[in-house]
């Protein structure tokens, strides 16, 4: 801690007297940021350092004048020196406990008073020396990002404050190293980034192939097979995606739109810049994740964007709105049974997590629901807003309140005033909800069910009976609050299945019970089918599957199920129909296309259609869309005997790899890890190995500068006996040649 004589002391002792935790509720701003100026340099001592200059202007807006800046940082920061309108200041750091894993830093200055709706300027410069890279910070010398969440600049406000993170325009220019291209948000202009909307600062610096899709910039891995193919995809999906945007919102912001792949960090989008797993381009279609964080980019480009979301509740809005505007989206272009399992696959992310959560109007980012219950919870509360209110009406209360380029909760909720029951309850209140159905009973010329609603607020909702003969009777009924109803259907036919709130509008903290007889006890109807299918229970899964199918045939993780449950029984030719139909699906996830295609690959295995069985496999390797499925695809590969072409610049790097392990020599090692990759791996290798030896079995090319190799292990460590298996690794080409990044797999046992 820098302090100097009495002054600093003074300093010291009043930021002593700060919370120590987040949780505690923050005054009000006194700081707003107006720009961020930031000049970034890769260092060249250890190739894991940047270093920063930060030119912050910042706006009192307390309505006193002020004295005092704290601004936070990240721990690994070494705050050199602080200049307030370039004077340079006296500076103290303290720690700010966010929660057991997470902290940041405080810098604190004092100054001469500043008046109200005065700005000043504070210079950071610092040094960031990162040990290990993740998805937040990484540098390297092939690949660097830093991203907001890994606090990298300095700013105000905390990121977990729950009136929101600081937003502002911001430039940035970034130094890279080894030639790296750089992309961020906003207009480029002479290797600087210049972002006028409202944005946290991030960039992204590696080497890609960059193309012009209509106007969209799509920075796909250098080399991709099928990159160009993809990118079009991508940047069409985008394209359509502002302009229905556009026809909710309204005028449609000036910003470039980018894509950019990263093997890092996917989902993450600002300002008109969206990140998307660099694997999305190796596999035959895109996934629903990708398609949805494309969606929800392009609303957050007008939410959080060109318009100011702050103050508390902001997340139902950046969050929430916009991940209900990204679905009907995806409605509009593959349909409303397609978005209808991305309702359900919200509604069951919400429902993990809905018998612990905080209201939504005052829930701070510090809780670990925050995003799953912004997010999915707010996107149902906005949809069942816009019901009532109609599409038409719901478009105009938004635009009206983003006309003065700032949109809070309460002013929305103003906006529905006549909502505004439902809404103190939706925003104000936890979730209590649970709507059951009772067994239908036979009543002379009518059936009728009972029903029940736990929750705080009236219901309306649409109660479905289903005959023996399979005829569907809707009856729209209200359920009062904490209280019971009845449903009343005139048939002559058997009833034997009925179900409450079909369209599933309401956020409940059970949904298992929505239909009688009951048919699962679980929200999630993967789960139900996956328990059988864990315990080897093949054929009841097979059942079950069939039974939640009926409701849901989009549902591509559940028809997986059912394929693997039917590949479990022998049944070849009734799974690749299901595997089949899930690669046909409009947008299945990246998981179901891996695991349709291991299906086929098994399938056609078993009808000696080696060759088949081959493409299959590695078209689910090259998916890379989780573990067991790449796990599964190599073993049955292995089974068939493949092999790929040898490459001795590969086997050169084991054969040095092996030598640097046996020897047990770290800083060998260390020469053939990529900086700041699986460090904890390297150190392990180094410090205990009596015999280290790979035997390369499979070469996959991922893209130009990238492969996977899959290789049988024999290992045996100080004191143990020696141990085999797979292990498969990612190597990345450098300057120098090939470094280890990552390591996929270590099947060692």
């Amino acid at each position: 801690m820098k302090i100097f004589g009495l002054a600093g002391i003074v300093l010291f002792l009043l930021i002593c007297q700060f919370p120590a935790y987040a949780q505690t509720a923050p005054a009000a701003a006194t700081w707003q940021v107006q720009k961020y100026d930031l000049d970034v340099t890769t260092l060249p001592d250890n190739g894991r350092s940047v270093a920063v200059k930060a030119i912050l202007t910042l706006k009192n807006v307390s309505g006193n004048p002020a004295s005092t800046l704290t601004l936070r940082i990240t721990p690994s920061a070494d705050v050199a020196t602080v200049k307030i309108n370039e004077i340079s200041g006296l500076f103290s750091k303290s720690e700010e406990k966010i929660n057991p894993s997470t902290n940041l830093q405080r810098v604190a200055i004092r100054f001469a008073l500043v008046s109200p709706d005065a700005l000043v300027t504070a210079t950071v410069e610092y040094k960031i020396n990162l040990k290990d890279n993740s998805a937040l910070s990484a540098v390297s010398p092939t690949a660097s990002q830093f991203l907001p969440l890994s606090f990298w600049y300095p700013t105000p406000n905390s990121w977990f404050f729950p009136r929101g993170a600081d937003k502002a325009a911001f430039r940035i220019k970034v130094n890279a190293a080894n030639g790296q291209s750089l992309v961020a948000s906003g207009n480029e202009t002479a290797g600087a980034f210049d972002q006028k909307l409202y944005g946290q600062p991030f960039f992204l610096s590696g080497n890609w192939d960059v193309s012009n899709q209509s106007g969209i910039a799509v920075y796909a891995p250098k080399g991709a097979v099928d990159g160009q193919k993809r990118a079009a995809e991508l940047a069409s999906l985008l394209s359509d995606a502002r302009t229905f945007v556009g026809g909710i919102l309204g005028k449609t912001p000036d910003a470039p739109l980018r894509i950019v792949s990263s093997r890092r960090g996917a989902g993450f989008s600002s300002g008109g810049t969206v990140i998307v797993d660099e694997a999305v381009f190796r596999r035959s279609k895109i996934d629903s994740l990708t398609a949805m964080n494309i969606a929800e980019a392009a609303a957050k480009l007008w939410l959080g964007n060109a318009v100011a979301v702050n103050a508390e509740g902001h997340g139902v809005i950046d969050e929430g709105l916009s991940r209900y505007i990204a679905t009907q989206f995806i409605e509009s272009k593959f349909g409303k049974d397609v978005a209808d399992i991305e309702r359900l696959r919200q509604r069951t992310a919400y429902a993990s997590v809905a018998r612990r959560d905080a209201p939504m109007a005052t829930v701070s980012p510090l809780e670990d629901f925050y995003y799953t219950e912004v997010a999915n919870k707010g996107a149902m509360v906005w949809r069942l807003l816009a019901k009532r209110v109609g599409a038409a009406d719901f478009s105009k209360t938004l635009k009206s309140g983003m006309d003065d380029g700032n949109l809070t909760l309460a002013e929305l909720r103003t906006g529905f005033f006549a909502q505004k029951e439902l809404l103190d309850y939706l925003f104000d209140q936890v979730t209590d909800m649970n709507l059951r159905v009772g067994l239908p009973q036979v009543s002379g010329a009518e059936t009728k069910v009972n029903l029940r609603n736990s929750g705080g607020t009236d219901v309306t909702v649409d109660i479905a009976a289903t005959t023996v003969t399979g005829e569907k009777l809707v009856s729209p009924t209200t359920i009062r609050a904490t209280s019971f109803g009845e449903a009343a259907f005139r048939t002559t036919s058997k009833v034997i299945r009925v179900e409450v709130d079909t369209d599933k509008l309401y956020p409940q903290i059970d949904y298992a019970d929505d239909i009688a007889p009951p048919e699962t006890t679980d929200s999630d109807p993967i789960v139900a089918a996956k328990r059988l299918f864990d315990k080897q229970e093949f054929a009841n899964a097979e059942s079950t599957a069939r039974v939640l199918l009926r409701d849901n045939p989009r549902f591509d993780d559940l028809r997986i199920l059912l394929g693997r449950s039917l590949l479990a029984q022998n049944k070849n030719a009734e799974a690749e129909k299901e595997f089949r139909a899930v690669l046909d699906e409009k947008l299945p996830t990246a998981r179901s296309l891996a695991w349709a295609n291991v299906g086929l690959a098994e399938s056609a295995s078993r009808s000696n259609q080696n060759a088949a069985a081959l493409k299959f496999a590695e078209a689910a390797i090259l998916a890379d869309a989780e573990y067991g499925a790449s796990l599964a695809a190599r073993n049955l590969r292995n089974k068939l005997g493949a092999s790929s072409p040898a490459d001795p610049t590969v086997k050169g790097f084991f054969t040095d790899f092996d030598k640097a392990a046996s020897s047990n020599r770290k800083a060998d090692i260390d020469a053939l890890v990529m900086p700041g990759e699986v460090t904890k791996f390297a150190s392990g290798v180094s410090g205990s190995t009596e015999q280290w030896q790979t035997q390369i079995r499979q070469i996959d090319r991922i893209d130009a500068n990238t492969v996977l190799v899959e290789a049988n292990m024999t290992v045996k460590l100080l004191n143990k006996e020696a141990e085999m298996g797979i292990a498969v690794y990612r190597l990345s080409k450098s300057a120098n040649g090939w470094k280890l990044s990552a390591v996929e797999m270590f099947e060692v046992r």
